[in-house]
């Protein structure tokens, strides 16, 4: 039987670190299916989404926790059913301060709204040089969401965050 394994990896960046990694994936016959990797102060964090017999997971997890220079979880994933949604896309630009991501998360929490992905940065503003905040994400709700509400929501948070969402208008099964 086969099923899934969801490994988060973190460690000091260096060349060679991914091959090192799929490697040992496909050593044990293990199908990289999806990920997401980044560079973030110095160091290499990636999320990793694998297919898996059962009769190699364990020799895959040992193997993988034998990688020097690298702190690995893996965790076995159960693939449940998900319900129909929306697919919604935010963008939003803000000076930066403490605490963006928390309040946004707390509105999209409110509207039952989940987040799927999310990317960060800042960046200086072109002509006042002050710091912005700038995120992205890609966001699932249920098919009855109130994205005018929603909007409302998170343009409440601040007078100086301009938010952009957009909506895929098809329900995924």
């Amino acid at each position: 039987m086969s099923g899934s394994l969801v490994l988060t990896v973190i460690g000091d960046d260096r060349p060679g670190l991914v091959g090192q990694l799929s490697a040992a994936i496909s050593k044990h016959r293990g199908n990289w299916l999806e990920s997401s990797m980044s560079h973030l102060a110095g160091k290499f964090a990636g999320i990793v989404c694998v297919a898996i017999d059962d009769s190699q997971l364990d020799a895959l997890k040992s193997e993988l926790a034998s990688l020097q220079g690298l702190r690995i979880t893996a965790e076995v994933s159960e693939s449940a059913e998900a319900p129909a949604s929306r697919r919604l896309t935010l963008a939003l630009v803000g000076h930066d301060r403490i605490g963006i991501v928390r309040e946004v998360s707390q509105v999209l929490a409110r509207h039952a709204v989940n987040v799927e992905e999310l990317s960060t940065h800042t960046a200086s503003a072109p002509m006042s040089a002050e710091i912005l905040f700038h995120a992205t994400a890609e966001l699932t709700a249920s098919p009855t969401l109130d994205a005018r509400s929603l909007i409302r929501d998170l343009e409440q948070i601040s007078n100086d965050l301009m938010v952009d969402i957009t909506l895929d208008e098809s329900i995924r099964p």
